[in-house]
């Protein structure tokens, strides 16, 4: 599998949906807490690992 910068933010998109729906279907926080607080921090944070991560491995890669 070739991990091209579609594939790569798919995959990130499909862990940040299943941790939201595991997170606001065990009934810890309420969806509106899980929807306007916790899904844009993943996604905020997932992002930014990402491009670290990218920027690191052109680092290794040279």
């Amino acid at each position: 599998m070739e991990f091209t910068l579609p594939v790569s933010l798919g995959a990130l998109l499909v862990i940040v949906a299943i941790g939201v729906a595991g997170l606001a279907g065990s009934g810890v926080m309420g969806p509106g807490t899980v929807l306007m607080m916790v899904a844009p921090s993943m996604v905020v944070f997932g992002l930014v690992a990402f491009a670290l991560g990218m920027k690191h491995g052109q680092y290794r890669g040279v």
